[in-house]
């Protein structure tokens, strides 16, 4: 499924959104819909060929950003609420999964801790500077990307993701219940296995691990992007203006799933 299939309407028309990892994978899916769907989107990431690439393929702008650091967080979404006057939407994307995350029989302290950087401690500091501008505002939509697998246990195991993941799922409920009167909405979006070059690069190295994992979702491939993005969208607009403190699953089903159709 691809935007120029569907018929989009304007309903985040005048939003400002931040994406972090827009410059590929579901970031860039997710910051060609807000665009697409009217909001004036920047991009953060660590790529600044990618991150400025889909900045312009957007129309919006680009900021070298490591989430895992607050002074260049706090600049991110400092200068947004500067150059635009507030932020609207921050979909706190940007996440790893090296090679060197496995068992945890083999992934060693500082690969675990790298992990935890990267994708939880990037969430609370983009998510303590968004807020800072959406409380003044008393309005905004904070996404963040979690994962099926914190909700569920695998034996092909990659414990540091795994468990920065589950860390996601905590720390959104949180926000989303201590800031639900406030006018801010907090959800986290828990993908199935997508087909982004991570998850590529991930199984190029080992197809039987693929194999293994692809054989448990019921709809019998893996997401796309896009669809991710979609569900993103929704998240973001008034649409979802009852939904906070969720854990929003886009799964193909494997979730809920025993046994897969053949």
């Amino acid at each position: 499924m691809t935007i120029d299939r569907i018929d989009l309407t304007a309903r985040l028309g005048g939003r400002i959104a931040v994406v972090t990892g827009g410059g590929s994978g579901i970031g860039l899916a997710t910051a060609r819909r807000f665009a697409a769907e009217g909001a004036t989107v920047v991009i953060a990431d660590l790529d600044e060929a990618a991150g400025a690439a889909a900045a312009e393929e957007v129309g919006g702008s680009f900021v070298a950003t490591n989430v895992a650091d607050q002074e260049s967080v706090d600049a991110l979404f400092d200068g947004t609420a500067e150059t635009h006057g507030r932020v609207d939407i921050a979909f706190n994307n940007a996440g790893i999964s090296p090679a060197d995350d496995d068992s945890i029989e083999t992934t060693e302290l500082p690969a675990w801790q790298r992990v935890q950087d990267v994708n939880l401690t990037s969430v609370y500091l983009c998510s303590r500077a968004a807020l800072r501008h959406m409380v003044r505002q008393r309005s905004g939509s904070i996404i963040n990307t979690a994962s099926f697998v914190a909700l569920l246990g695998s034996a092909t195991s990659q414990i540091s993701y795994t468990a920065s993941k589950g860390g996601v799922l905590a720390l959104t409920r949180e926000l989303g219940v201590q800031f639900a009167r406030q006018g801010i909405r907090v959800n986290a979006l828990c993908p199935g296995p997508v087909n982004t070059p991570l998850l590529q690069e991930l199984f190029a190295s080992d197809p039987e691990r693929a194999a293994r994992r692809l054989v448990h979702v019921p709809m019998g491939r893996f997401a796309e992007a896009e669809e991710l993005a979609a569900a993103v969208a929704f998240l973001a607009s008034d649409d979802a203006s009852f939904i906070t403190a969720s854990t929003f699953s886009v799964d193909g089903g494997i979730g809920s799933a025993y046994v897969t159709p053949l």
